[in-house]
C-alpha cells in the first residue's frame, strides 16, 4: 500500500470540498452540526469522523462550496445537507 501512495498536499483553497478536506454541514432543516474529513477508502473510519471519498455522503460533498446545500442518499432515506465551512 505504501509503495502506491500518493501523498496530498494542502493547497490552502478551502473554496470547495476535496479529498482530504474536513468539511462541517448541518442536516436541513434543524440538524446539528456535523464534521468529517474526506480520505481514501483506506483510511476511512466513521467514528473517528473520517469518511471515504467513495461513501455517498463524500460523493454528494465533492466539488462543493460553503453555502451549497445536496441532496444524500442514506439507508435510511434521502436527507439534504448545507454545508457550513471547509477546513
Amino acid at each position: 500500500m505504501i509503495r502506491n501512495s500518493v501523498i496530498i498536499e494542502d493547497d490552502g483553497n478551502n473554496d470547495e470540498v476535496s479529498l482530504g478536506k474536513s468539511v462541517t454541514f448541518k442536516e436541513l432543516p434543524d440538524g446539528e452540526d456535523e464534521v468529517y474529513t474526506i480520505v481514501g477508502s483506506a483510511e476511512s473510519d466513521p467514528l473517528e469522523g473520517k469518511i471515504s471519498n467513495d461513501s455517498p455522503m463524500a460523493q454528494s460533498l465533492l466539488g462543493r462550496k460553503v453555502g451549497d446545500r445536496a441532496s444524500v442518499s442514506t439507508p435510511g432515506g434521502d436527507m439534504e445537507v448545507e454545508i457550513i465551512r471547509i477546513q
